[in-house]
């Protein structure tokens, strides 16, 4: 797996956002949003429907590009690069609506990964690489199935091996707990926290607070586009924003039914 090198400036951002605005028509779906991650951090990413969430995924990505503002990654600007460069520069992500190919394998779907964005120079090494994955999400059981017939908890741990197979050093989730049970969803949190453990920063969306407050060593709130909030769990949570805005006063008085 792909790791921050043990010697990086842990002071030095990974990423640094800046100023960056994206219009649809005359909405305003993201408003001079700014802020970085931090080699090694899991930052929690919350709030409403409509806030601008994946829209900030996808213009940090590359699936769209901002009006205005500047992103950094490891120092570099890939505000204007496509979206294979940007996943090829180490940024990964997955997908809230998981959407595999259904015919090809597991490890066929998760090869694919390695090899156009993960760098894998060879169909041999890029399964190899895919194997790797599997393993570490458990699913090398299931590697020779079509992908159609993976479960729902199978499909998401599929799509976190397909984004670890991209050897990112950042690595986006989106809602990556959508539909799991309580069980699974402690089995996901497991595996969020092994991939940090690994070196990589993690970008993750989510509405549920329970895993938020469990994963997250920071949280950033949007709402509106703007954001509202940047700041350690238990402070963000009592932020009268982000109560008014996304939580609602029951939650906020009532902060240990998340521990």
């Amino acid at each position: 797996m792909s790791a921050v090198a043990a010697n990086a400036d842990s002071s030095t951002p990974l990423m640094q956002i800046s100023g960056v605005t994206k219009r649809f028509g005359g909405l305003v779906a993201l408003n001079n949003v700014s802020f970085a991650l931090m080699p090694g951090e899991i930052i929690g990413l919350i709030g409403p429907n409509g806030a601008g969430k994946t829209t900030l995924v996808n213009v940090i990505t590359g699936m769209q590009r901002a009006d205005s503002g500047e992103i950094f990654f490891q120092r570099v600007p890939i505000h204007r690069l496509p979206a294979y460069q940007i996943a090829r520069r180490g940024i990964g992500r997955t997908f809230q609506i998981v959407q595999p190919f259904p015919r090809m394998t597991v490890l066929e779907n998760v090869a694919a990964g390695a090899m156009f964005a993960g760098k894998a120079n060879s169909v041999s090494a890029a399964k190899d690489r895919a194997a790797e994955c599997l393993e570490f999400v458990g699913l090398s059981a299931v590697s020779s199935l079509p992908a159609a017939q993976l479960t729902l908890p199978g499909r998401k741990r599929l799509e976190l091996a397909k984004g670890l197979a991209t050897n990112p050093s950042l690595l986006i989730l989106d809602e990556v707990n959508a539909g799991l049970n309580a069980t699974e969803i402690d089995g996901a949190l497991d595996l969020i926290r092994a991939i940090a453990a690994r070196g990589i920063t993690i970008l993750l969306i989510e509405h549920l607070m329970k895993v938020v407050m469990r994963a997250s060593s920071r949280i950033i709130v949007l709402h509106q586009g703007a954001l509202i909030a940047n700041g350690l769990p238990a402070d963000v949570i009592r932020d009268p924003q982000v109560v008014e805005a996304y939580l609602g006063a029951d939650y906020a008085g009532h902060p240990g039914a998340v521990a």
